[in-house]
């Protein structure tokens, strides 16, 4: 119980202050005054002067550290569109940098509603919402959608509230995916829960429902301890605590062709 109540306030104290950088600020402030001090004394040393002082403090690790997470979810979709030889990518919301790697290899259209900026040989940003996209019906032949879907409808990013943002995101990454086409996709996966506003955790079986009319071509995954799991099993997210789950979806001709129908008929 006092861990989760540690955990909980922590999370409420971070986004105005770190508690944890304020307990182990001193002591790295003096060992950053004797590096000063030390390297000043060095033959040929530059001058320092107070303006240009720019304390980094945290740096000074064992390992490099990172994101399990997105570095593994990046290198897991960035390699399945390499692999493909696709001519032409759209991906909607994923990190900055993922969408930036993958316009060396193919050209890319960027969806979201905070358009990237940027000039970048076979890039093109679009501004654009994941719950009403502007594409047409099954018009996009590679798709992906990276650690996205799980903030839509908590109004983190000046969205509207939806409790079902998450499901009809997943609707309308099914209405532009062409026949044929992949999507690549993930959110964090495990026990069910919310937690307001940064995100919510789906048990992987309720995304594989989501896309109910898509075939499931491959789960991958990042567990709790940060390993990759290639085709993993399916229980082992279903009973973690704040896994990613990674799906690579397929819309088959046959499924288009019903779905085209029904809307037809409808």
């Amino acid at each position: 119980m006092l861990k989760y109540w540690g955990h909980l306030i922590y999370r409420w104290l971070t986004p105005v202050v770190d508690p944890f950088k304020l307990i182990y600020a001193p002591p790295k402030y003096i060992h950053f005054f004797i590096d000063w001090d030390r390297y000043s004394r060095i033959n040929g040393a530059e001058r320092i002067r107070i303006r240009d002082t720019y304390p980094q403090l945290y740096d000074n690790t064992q390992n490099t550290s990172f994101d399990a997470h997105c570095f593994y979810q990046n290198v897991w979709a960035f390699k399945k569109i390499y692999e493909s030889k696709v001519n032409y990518h759209v991906d909607v919301g994923s990190h900055r940098d993922f969408v930036g790697f993958l316009s060396t290899i193919t050209k890319i259209t960027f969806i979201d509603i905070r358009p990237l900026v940027v000039t970048l040989e076979n890039f093109n940003s679009k501004k654009g919402n994941v719950l009403s996209m502007p594409l047409g019906d099954n018009s996009v032949p590679s798709l992906s959608c990276l650690s996205v879907a799980e903030h839509i409808g908590l109004g983190r990013y000046g969205d509207l509230l939806d409790p079902f943002g998450t499901k009809h995101a997943c609707k309308e990454l099914s209405r532009v995916l062409s026949p044929n086409g992949n999507l690549y996709f993930s959110v964090p996966v495990g026990k069910a829960r919310l937690c307001f506003n940064a995100h919510r955790i789906h048990s992987p079986q309720q995304i594989i429902e989501y896309f109910s009319d898509l075939q499931l071509v491959e789960l991958s995954g990042v567990d709790d301890n940060g390993h990759f799991i290639g085709n993993i099993d399916v229980s082992i997210l279903e009973n973690s605590d704040f896994a990613f789950g990674l799906f690579q979806f397929r819309k088959n001709n046959c499924t288009s062709l019903e779905s085209d129908a029904s809307l037809r008929s409808g």
